[in-house]
C-alpha cells in the first residue's frame, strides 16, 4: 500500500500557472507508475498525465498536452504536475494515483486537491 497526499491546489486566473505536488510513502517508490487524474462536478474522473518510475515514459491527455508537464523526484518520493496556460475547463479536483509494476489498474489514490481557474 502506498499513501499519497496532494498539495498545491489554489484559485488561479485563466492563463496563469500552478504546480501540484504529491508525496508518496508506505513502500518503495521507484517501481510505481505515478499519474494525475481530475474530476469536476457531474463528470467522471479523467486521466490527465502519467510518468513511469524511470522517467522514460510519459503520457498526457490531449486536452492538456503542451500545457502540462509531469515530473517526479524519486529521492523525495514526490511527483509533480506543472500546469501552464490554465483554462476554465481545467477546474477540478486533482488526484494523484499509483500503479505497481505488473498491474493494469491504479491501486492507490490520494484525497485530491482543488484547482479553480477563474475566467
Amino acid at each position: 500500500q502506498v499513501q499519497l497526499v496532494e498539495s498545491g491546489g489554489a484559485l488561479v486566473q485563466a492563463g496563469g500557472s500552478l504546480r501540484l505536488s504529491c508525496a508518496a510513502s508506505g513502500r518503495t517508490f521507484s517501481y510505481y507508475t505515478l499519474a494525475w487524474f481530475r474530476q469536476s462536478p457531474g463528470k467522471e474522473r479523467e486521466f490527465v498525465a502519467s510518468k513511469s518510475w524511470s522517467g522514460a515514459s510519459a503520457r498526457y491527455a490531449t486536452s492538456v498536452k503542451g500545457r502540462f508537464t509531469i515530473s517526479r523526484d524519486n529521492a523525495k518520493n514526490t511527483v509533480y504536475l506543472q500546469m501552464n496556460n490554465l483554462k476554465s475547463e481545467d477546474t477540478a479536483v486533482y488526484y494523484c494515483a499509483a500503479r505497481p509494476d505488473g498491474r493494469l489498474t491504479y491501486t492507490d489514490w490520494g484525497q485530491g486537491t482543488q484547482v479553480t481557474v477563474s475566467s
